[in-house]
């Protein structure tokens, strides 16, 4: 499978069906990624016998582009998560995310716990866990930029400043490998591409009115302790948030862009991960 539909909306999706036709895997990528942010990880769950669908989610994918903020609302981007899953014929799966896909991953499996069998987030806590620490913490110092997103128009030309290239510096500055930003970077030559991007920030007062619950688990939380974007506050308060089983993984030295940067460990935590869920 390629492609995906959900209503009017059709995503580029990499699926490794026919390699990797055990149970099912779904990756979530975060800002400014695509699903090619998994493919070092995806490589090695599909050589354990998962069978691993990394979509470009909405607002990447060009058939996936809608225009109001109101569109990124949790209940919506939960749609399509749900729409992949039901194209690929997967009543249960096991569901990854990474920064803003890990957001909606905890909506998800809270939302939805009897599809989803189990939960791994990558550097982005429960969102309560992340909301109480923006008022106990140094967390909303670093989360300035998610009010400055809230702009229309003024982030797109930000980013899109000397074709892209302030942006990618930003991302090599907070740990992110120069070919990977350079990429990611690619998509801020225009501005209306970012809009979509953009718009995950912008729909966060819908996506207010429609909290994450608590996530009955398993669930598993992996946090670079060098993020620049995510306080150990944050961090440490997720398992407040989980009413099952629970565990908290701290990689030493590694920043925010985990899949891309530590794509060896993480592959290793999923996969005993998945193995513990399933046996469990």
């Amino acid at each position: 499978m390629e492609r995906f539909s959900n209503g009017a909306l059709t995503f580029q999706v990499t699926d490794t069906g026919e390699a990797g036709p055990g149970p099912a895997v779904i990756l979530l990528h975060g800002f400014p990624q695509d699903g090619r942010c998994w493919d070092r990880v995806g490589a090695a769950l599909t050589g354990e016998g998962y069978r691993v669908l990394a979509p470009d989610l909405r607002g990447y994918s060009p058939g996936a582009r809608p225009t109001a903020r109101s569109a990124y609302r949790n209940s919506a981007l939960a749609g399509d998560v749900l729409a992949l899953a039901g194209a690929a014929g997967a009543d249960r799966f096991h569901l990854v995310g990474h920064d803003w896909g890990a957001a909606l991953a905890w909506y998800v499996a809270g939302r939805y716990p009897e599809r989803v069998t189990s939960l791994a987030a990558l550097s982005v806590p429960h969102p309560q866990a992340f909301a109480r620490a923006m008022v106990t913490s140094s967390q909303a110092a670093r989360s300035w930029y998610m009010a400055a997103c809230q702009l229309p128009f003024l982030p797109e030309r930000a980013l899109s400043r000397r074709g892209g290239q302030a942006f990618r510096a930003t991302l090599v500055r907070t740990g992110l490998d120069p070919v990977s930003a350079g990429r990611y970077a690619t998509r801020a030559q225009d501005p209306a591409g970012l809009r979509g991007p953009l718009n995950w920030y912008r729909a966060m007062p819908f996506s207010m009115r429609e909290p994450a619950a608590p996530t009955p688990g398993p669930a598993m939380f992996i946090w670079g302790n060098r993020d620049p974007f995510v306080s150990r506050a944050a961090a440490e308060l997720c398992g407040q948030y989980v009413t099952g089983p629970y565990r908290f993984v701290e990689l030493d030295g590694a920043s925010h862009w985990l899949p891309e940067q530590a794509p060896g460990p993480v592959a290793a935590l999923l996969t005993e991960h998945f193995s513990t869920a399933s046996t469990g």
